[in-house]
């Protein structure tokens, strides 16, 4: 290959790279990092663990809906997310207990993960049409139909998209069970940065297998 070729490639690579680590980064601010900021902030201003907890679960609203508008187009992941966190919102007004919000997030995750699980033995399992987005913007539309079809003609790519599925739906559904034992037994104030750390450390070791996963097998494009 030629050296003006390598120049070529090698700028799309790494704004593949800059792309990847900024959208981690923005999840990271605005899934992670408001809500918790916000619970602390408004209940340190005056505010009751129930109102803070709830207004604070609320703030990644805004962050969904933007990310469907400006990709103009509903995906199952965020209206699956907003749902959760509007039917939490709407039993924690008829409890009006800090811990059953606390709790409210344990399910939250749980129902996601027994969801994942559940799309194990569907042609559409969740790590296939989550991970088309991310193929799509890497390698264009047409790259992610032709990625897409490999579900259909090959075994192996079966299996490891079930293999990366079963993976997330477990952690997802493991966490859920830390958090209902920390949101019962820690005071209320710890939970929120307990269970965010604890949800960072899920969140890495879910990303290092499957990284290492897609790598090992040929998966990355």
């Amino acid at each position: 290959m030629s050296e003006s070729a390598v120049r070529t490639i090698e700028p799309t690579e790494k704004q593949k790279a800059a792309a990847a680590r900024r959208q981690l980064i923005r999840s990271l601010v605005f899934e992670l990092g408001i809500p918790l900021g916000g619970y602390y902030l408004l209940h340190g201003l005056g505010m009751s663990q129930w109102a803070a907890l709830t207004v604070s679960g609320l703030l990644v609203l805004p962050w969904l809906a933007l990310g469907m508008a400006r990709r103009r187009r509903i995906e199952v992941m965020p209206v699956f997310t907003l749902l959760l966190l509007v039917v939490g919102a709407l039993m924690s007004l008829v409890t009006g207990d800090p811990r059953t919000l606390l709790i409210r997030d344990s399910w939250l995750i749980g129902v996601l993960g027994l969801w994942v699980l559940g799309t194990l033995p569907t042609r559409r399992p969740f790590m296939l049409t989550t991970s088309r987005s991310v193929v799509a913007a890497k390698i264009g539309e047409d790259g992610a139909q032709e990625w897409l079809r490999n579900w259909d003609r090959d075994p192996a790519f079966r299996r490891h998209i079930r293999v990366l599925t079963a993976v997330w739906g477990s952690g997802f559904t493991l966490d859920a069970v830390v958090r209902v034992v920390l949101a019962c037994t820690l005071p209320v104030d710890a939970v929120p940065l307990v269970s965010t750390v604890q949800w960072l450390v899920v969140l890495g070791a879910l990303f290092g297998f499957h990284y290492r996963y897609v790598t090992r097998h040929g998966l990355k494009v």
